[in-house]
């Protein structure tokens, strides 16, 4: 059978810049519809281990921010440490390889002064914070983060911290006397806990499980939300609700990388990190109520600690506190007059 080669028209002339005229259009077309339904990939890791308030919190988020960005952009959370410690993810942040995360303690490696909310006891209650937020965090706090690289487009929550352990109840600072005790990293919480006699040492939550189960570590400190998440019921005896700290979780993002972002999608995510804190803070409330008990039922033995025993001995933190960061007592004894009454 005879074989018919099909062959293109050669242009010349006229033509030639006519079709070439016609071939750029149409690939211009199509990459531009291509770009056009790109999605702007928001990955917001976290350290929270199923079921803890930062999956709660992120999850929502994420849900409420996709709602509102359509085909602009997804937001995508990674938990569990999966994309680092969060001091991995810091500096990820930092780097721009990472749009988003939610520390909480950390932060006070990096900005000095959000050590404030490393003083014991300094937070009575939530409506205490969120007057702090307003007239202490957002209008001092938050540039000086930014001047280090981060932008924080939300203040949620990691929630008032307790003491759990395997070697003896903790009534009186005394108790933790020589105990091996996990904190996160932050020089402030270690000093507060070797003001108390313990032997605290910084560790990645991921790490605090194992260390537990092997003796590594003979207790920690966390949110009952962190505590009954990460399971610690399991290998902890003893609950102590010392509530030395209340420790906000900020939705951080790296500035330069947000700051690419487009304008529209910038301001969806930073009124939706908002929107989102009423959600938080009743989920914190709420999971407060519910995981006392239900750490009992695993078997931790739960006791109510001399909280003003342990008020009197945080007084050396505070002193050494407002020697160390400029301004630091000035903006503890802000945060302490907006409590007065509450």
């Amino acid at each position: 059978m005879p074989t018919h080669t099909f062959k293109f028209p050669t242009f010349t002339g006229p033509l030639r810049q006519v079709a070439a005229a016609a071939i750029l259009g149409a690939s211009t077309l199509l990459l531009g519809t291509s770009m056009a339904h790109a999605q702007v990939e928001i990955k917001l890791g976290h350290v929270g281990g199923p079921g803890s308030l930062f999956e709660r919190s992120a999850n929502e988020f994420a849900r409420l921010a996709n709602e509102r960005l359509g085909n602009k952009g997804k937001v995508v959370v990674f938990g569990s440490s999966q994309l680092g410690s969060d001091a991995e993810m810091m500096q990820k942040l930092r780097l721009g390889t990472l749009e988003m995360a939610l520390p909480s303690t950390v932060m006070s490696s990096t900005v000095p002064a959000f050590g404030m909310f490393e003083m014991p006891y300094l937070v009575k209650n939530r409506d205490h914070m969120k007057k702090i937020e307003a007239d202490v965090l957002r209008p001092t706090l938050l540039p000086m983060a930014e001047e280090k690289g981060y932008k924080i487009l939300g203040v949620w929550e990691n929630g008032f911290r307790h003491v759990t352990n395997n070697v003896r109840p903790v009534v009186k600072p005394e108790d933790l006397k020589g105990m091996k005790l996990r904190v996160p990293q932050g020089v402030w919480r270690v000093k507060m806990f070797q003001a108390y006699g313990a032997n605290p040492s910084p560790m990645a939550l991921s790490e605090v499980f194992v260390a537990l189960q092997t003796g590594v570590m003979d207790g920690q400190e966390n949110p009952l939300t962190q505590i009954y998440s990460s399971k610690f019921q399991e290998v902890q005896k003893f609950l102590s609700t010392t509530g030395h700290v209340y420790t906000p979780a900020y939705l951080t993002a790296g500035a330069r990388k947000f700051n690419s972002l487009p304008a529209d999608v910038r301001e969806i995510l930073e009124k939706t990190a908002r929107d989102v804190q009423p959600y938080v803070y009743k989920t914190a409330a709420e999971l407060d109520g519910e995981l006392i008990a239900k750490i009992k039922a695993a078997g931790t033995a739960v006791n109510e600690p001399d909280k003003n025993a342990f008020i009197a001995a945080s007084k050396a933190v505070y002193e050494e506190f407002g020697k160390e960061v400029p301004g630091g007592s000035d903006l503890v004894s802000k945060a302490v007059a907006l409590g007065a009454g509450l």
